[in-house]
C-alpha cells in the first residue's frame, strides 16, 4: 500500500482455492486499507479491532436490473451508458455503514431492491438515448413504472379440500 492510499484488490478467480489472494492476506499486506472484492465468499476479517468485510463481485449487481430496466422499456438495444448507469446506481445502493465495513457492493439480501434501482437507472437510460419503445403511463414516473411492474415472487398459500 506504500504507492496507494487506498489500494482496490479483486482477486475474482473462481473457485476460491485459484483465488490471486485472500481478504485476510490483502487487508494484512495493507494494513486494512484495501478496497477488496473477491470472485467468491469469503469471510470477515477482523484486524486491530477493525471488522473489514470482503464484498463478492459478481455480475448478479448488475445484469438482472439491466435485463429489467431494458425490457420494461423496451429498448431496441442495451448500451454501453446504460451500464455506467447501472454500475452508479448499485454503489449509489451502498449504506454508509457497508462503505464503513470496506464493502464494494450492498449486502446481498438488499439484491431486490439494488435490481430495481439498476432497472430504473436503466429505464431512465434508454429513455434519455431514444431506444426505448414502451413508455411510462401518463402523469407516471420510471420509478413508479417499474415498481408497479416488478415481480414478486409471493405464493398462495394452498388447503386441501376433502369435500
Amino acid at each position: 500500500a506504500a504507492g496507494c492510499e487506498r489500494p482496490a484488490i479483486f482477486s475474482l478467480s473462481n473457485p476460491t482455492a485459484n483465488s490471486e489472494c485472500t481478504a485476510e492476506e490483502a487487508y494484512v499486506w495493507t494494513q486494512g486499507k484495501a478496497i477488496f472484492a473477491a470472485g467468491s465468499p469469503m469471510p470477515e476479517v477482523v484486524l486491530e479491532g477493525k471488522r473489514l468485510i470482503p464484498s463478492q463481485c459478481n455480475n448478479m449487481y448488475i445484469f438482472p436490473g439491466v435485463g429489467l430496466g431494458a425490457s420494461l422499456a423496451g429498448s431496441k438495444r442495451v448500451t454501453d451508458r446504460m451500464f455506467i448507469k447501472a454500475a452508479e446506481a448499485v454503489s449509489a445502493c451502498l449504506s454508509e455503514q457497508e462503505l464503513a465495513d470496506g464493502r464494494v457492493f450492498p449486502e446481498l439480501h438488499t439484491i431486490r431492491e439494488v435490481s430495481k434501482a439498476v432497472g430504473i437507472a436503466v429505464y431512465e437510460c434508454a429513455l434519455e438515448e431514444g431506444v426505448a419503445t414502451v413508455y411510462p403511463r401518463e402523469r407516471e414516473t420510471v420509478p413508479e413504472n417499474v415498481n408497479r411492474r416488478f415481480y414478486d415472487p409471493t405464493y398462495v398459500t394452498l388447503a386441501r379440500d376433502d369435500k
